[in-house]
């Protein structure tokens, strides 16, 4: 009675291990999901120049503001102020925004001698890759939109002077 127990215990196994078709399973896409080839990566996805580490390494007091001083690049610059500064640096850009509140000491005053004095590319730099407890905002506002923050802080200088806009060329010159 024992070897008929063992036959049937060893035909029903033989016969399970035989619906498995392993070589058919191996050849199913889900099982050989690495063997694919990837995709030709797109040449714009990293950049070839410019970049943090361009940035990272430039002098800031050699960079160059490529927005005019004009009504347009102001405009721009207070909506993207708006968005990304007006929270701690508040409404009149004196540092007292509504998040900037809650830090010690407040967030600097935009107007402040300290911060014009400081050259375009300087302000620039220290919006991109951050400085003391100013967060790095390099993946966060464009190079463009942080150009047009600096020529709207700009303006407040010129209006804080009780000077009127000034359109400026790109050299700069008046």
């Amino acid at each position: 009675m024992a070897f008929p127990r063992k036959a049937l215990v060893a035909f029903l196994c033989l016969f399970a291990i035989s619906g498995c078709d392993y070589a058919r399973m191996y050849d199913q896409v889900s099982v050989r999901t690495y063997k694919k080839e990837a995709p030709e990566m797109d040449q714009r996805t990293v950049p070839i120049d410019g970049g943090y580490e361009v940035l990272k390494n430039a002098d800031p007091g050699r960079l160059q503001n490529p927005l005019p001083f004009n009504a347009a690049s102001v405009k721009l610059g207070e909506e993207q102020y708006g968005y990304f500064c007006v929270h701690c640096h508040g409404v009149r850009a004196d540092g007292n925004g509504t998040v900037g509140q809650s830090f010690s000491p407040l967030p600097t005053a935009l107007t402040a001698p300290e911060v014009r004095l400081q050259s375009d590319g300087e302000l620039y730099a220290k919006i991109r890759l951050g400085f003391r407890r100013h967060p790095a905002l390099y993946s966060t506002i464009s190079e463009n939109d942080t150009w047009a923050v600096i020529v709207y802080v700009r303006s407040l200088e010129t209006s804080a002077e009780g000077g009127a806009l000034r359109d400026k060329g790109k050299d700069g010159k008046s």
